[in-house]
């Protein structure tokens, strides 16, 4: 039976200790102090900025033509400059998600014995136990999604025991709390100055309600005070005004016990679908796990609950009905990120894509709908931009968005001029239209989108003189630069390879999309025909997948992005049995990485490189990079972080990102599938001999359970949605299968 908490046996001291809830929407870090509790708030639409309509560069288009001309000319140098000048937008007021205040508990003492804290997986609760004056103490916190508030339960085995007082403190939110007649009342506004112009921003309200069971309850001018209470139960409610909606955090109130089984209930639903079994758990402390892998131990039980706590973040971070999908920190703000540079904002040049890589194979398709509905929300934004800056048809988005739907570039060369941005989030709803094939989905939600990507890319395209291939540009690899051949650094190129993958998956998306409809069929033909024209595929001197469309040298070789091996995930224009030499030159891209002086590891590069080997059907070293994920790039509670001295982030920054992909990563290890094929344990690691596997989806309507022992399978339950055919793939065994709608087949 594989593990299915993470437990401590000590209370938290910083935020990479606590332990995360959240219901979609609201999110709090659990400290477990016995002294003093502390849950750090947070809200998903908690933001500063506001929308803007002057952010695009009104030179830009203008000096287009110039910038092209100058690239395909090999004068690198005078088009960065001229890029520089022309091409990042203006941002007037972008914005950040803010942390919100903290929920503080300060008790009588702070001695403890037998103490324990765990978050239970299954049930979303974190529960918190300890001993103190011969009486035991219990605390049960989590975050109900049916409710829509945070639920904290204090109670002890002896009457009268429960004493605190209680505020909202450590804001940097401008506001006021003050007491009300059953808890506290918190309103302010999420502004701030460095990515806005500190006024504008969304107002906030954050409620907490106390229902006090045999005991008093106080109020002073911004605290409240509990005596003498058998139990106290806290419910947090936060509301805003993002988007022109009520800010007021007024909620229901329920009984406990109500609350308490229909979170357990909705949770359970999602949850439950899908379990991990890679060997017997370790019977220590999460933390400690955690640096005995650091130090060399073996634990698979562990990577099976990382892939297990992705899903659960997953869940408690983007439920379908959740105003916006998950951000740089998903739905938790350390306060690290929206105060330097980055802003906790959504990143679109790998890393909002990563935060979904488990949602459908990790059998989690509800928590897809936020992020559908925010693309279909940013193609309607980036309609002006493509009209604007490029002078093209459809819709465009760049490197970085907000919640209000900003599409220019960034503003600043070097990272800004993401062109495929919009295109390649936009690859997550064909995603999930492969998984479900649902008609419907696809032709009112998904299709509106991808057309107007694909003629945005047809407007966008242009002819390169030596061969005519057709190529994007002037653009940016992201983030990286190239020595052009009078050795200048330069980021700004035609050609990418990155953009030559999104090009070819948006037109081919495009048009078999069309035609599953039966719809646009002038369309279908000029996708094909721009298909026929794109660049290649090449190999350069030193045996590597190319990054540019010129054999360039990277200007820092340990780089931690290679956005051009999406060739090989999330698509598949690069294979190990039908492209063998680019999938070799891949993997050299991925080798020179780490070989280079200086390797900027990062939590997603870690996640990235173990999809890519599970890919290239390489299980021990797809196995390789999740432990270094986890014992490298994650903290004590395994939440995966930004290292300190990476990307200007002056300290380790917690990022969602290494979380989600890494179960994506995990369950591509043990299923592929390209809606024809399904393959069974493709990259499956030497070391994982025994285990299980329930619940993984793969495309085409299929939920296949596996089992395997000694190192090869054992059972193969796969359970067809609807009546179908497809081939299934082991090893070099392959087996064509025909399913009744809702049938399952066993193998062997």
């Amino acid at each position: 039976m594989s593990s299915t908490e993470l437990f401590y046996d000590k209370p938290a001291e910083r935020w990479f200790e606590a332990l995360p809830i959240g219901n979609g929407r609201l999110g709090g870090m659990v400290h477990g102090g016995v002294g003093t509790e502390i849950i750090r708030l947070s809200e998903s639409t908690a933001w500063s900025g506001a929308p803007s309509d002057s952010d695009v560069s009104p030179t830009a288009l203008r000096e287009l033509p110039a910038i092209r001309q100058l690239l395909f000319a090999g004068q690198h140098a005078q088009a960065q400059k001229l890029a520089a000048e022309h091409l990042p937008g203006h941002p007037t007021s972008f914005g950040t998600n803010l942390p919100l205040p903290r929920l503080r508990l300060d008790f009588e003492s702070s001695t403890a014995r037998n103490y324990r804290r765990a978050l239970d997986l299954g049930t979303g609760i974190v529960r918190v136990d300890f001993d103190q004056d011969q009486t035991h103490f219990v605390r049960e916190t989590f975050a109900s999604h049916p409710h829509g508030v945070i639920a904290m339960r204090l109670s002890a085995d002896r009457p009268a025991a429960v004493t605190c007082t209680v505020t909202l403190d450590d804001t940097i939110l401008p506001g006021t709390t003050t007491s009300t007649a059953d808890g506290l009342l918190f309103r302010g506004q999420a502004v701030e100055s460095l990515h806005s112009d500190g006024k504008q921003g969304t107002a906030v309200e954050i409620r907490v309600r106390f229902e006090v069971e045999g005991g008093t309850l106080r109020r002073d001018a911004d605290t409240v005070t509990i005596t003498g209470a058998d139990a106290v139960v806290a419910l947090i409610g936060v509301g805003t005004d993002w988007a022109g909606a009520d800010p007021s955090a007024d909620f229901a109130v329920a009984a406990y016990d109500v609350m308490r089984a229909a979170h357990i209930d909705d949770h359970q639903r999602l949850m439950g679908r899908v379990s991990l079994d890679l060997g017997e758990p370790v019977a220590l402390p999460t933390d400690v796990r955690r640096e005995r892998l650091a130090q060399g131990h073996r634990d698979d039980d562990l990577i099976a609950l990382y892939f297990q706590y992705g899903r659960y973040l997953t869940i408690a971070g983007s439920r379908e009905d959740s105003p916006l999908p998950l951000a740089l920190q998903g739905v938790w703000n350390d306060g690290f990120a929206s105060s330097m540079g980055w802003s906790n904002d959504f990143h679109l040049d790998i890393n909002t894509q990563q935060n979904y890589w488990a949602t459908e194979s990790g059998n989690l398709a509800e928590c897809h709908a936020p992020l559908i509905r925010f693309v279909q929300r940013l193609a309607s934004s980036g309609r002006g931009t493509a009209r604007q800056m490029y002078g093209a048809d459809g819709w465009v988005a760049h490197t970085v968005t907000n919640a209000w739907g900003y599409t220019a570039p960034g503003s600043g060369i070097g990272w800004g001029m993401n062109v495929t941005g919009g295109a390649w989030i936009a690859l997550q709803l064909w995603e999930h239209y492969e998984y479900h094939l649902d008609e419907r989905y696809l032709r009112e939600e998904a299709y509106p989108v991808l057309r107007e990507a694909a003629l945005f890319m047809l407007s966008y395209l242009v002819p390169e003189p030596t061969h005519g291939w057709l190529v994007a540009g002037p653009a940016e690899s992201p983030e990286n630069w190239y020595l052009a051949p009078d050795g200048t650094p330069c980021s700004v190129a035609m050609g990418t390879t990155a953009d030559r993958v999104f090009a070819e998956a948006i037109l081919r998306i495009c048009g078999r999309a069309a035609t599953i409809l039966g719809v646009d069929p002038d369309l279908v033909a000029q996708v094909e025909t721009a298909r026929k024209q794109l660049s290649p595929f090449r190999i350069g001197r030193h045996g590597q997948l190319q990054e540019w469309l010129d054999d360039f040298d990277e200007a820092d070789p340990a780089h931690r992005h290679t956005a051009h091996l999406c060739a090989l995930f999330p698509e598949r224009q690069i294979t190990p049995r039908g492209t063998p030499s680019l999938a070799r030159a891949a993997e050299v891209i991925i080798e020179r990485r780490q070989q280079a002086a200086g390797w900027e590891q990062t939590e997603w590069g870690e996640a990235n490189f173990a999809a890519f080997y599970a890919r290239l059907l390489n299980g021990d070293q797809a196995l390789t990079h999740l432990t270094r994920l986890i014992a490298d790039a994650s903290e004590a509670n395994l939440l995966s972080y930004s290292a300190g001295g990476i990307a200007g982030a002056p300290q380790n920054i917690y990022s969602f990102d290494g979380n989600a992909a890494a179960t994506g990563a995990i369950a591509e290890m043990l299923l592929q599938s390209d809606g024809e094929e399904l393959e069974l344990l493709p990259a499956l690691p030497s070391a994982w001999r025994d285990g299980s596997v329930r619940g993984l989806r793969a495309r085409g309507g299929f939920t296949v359970d596996l089992s395997w022992q000694d190192g090869r399978l054992h059972r193969a339950r796969i359970h067809a949605a609807r009546a179908t055919s497809a081939r299934i793939r082991y090893r070099d065994t392959i087996t064509d299968a025909t399913w009744e709608a809702a049938e399952e087949i066993t193998i062997p």
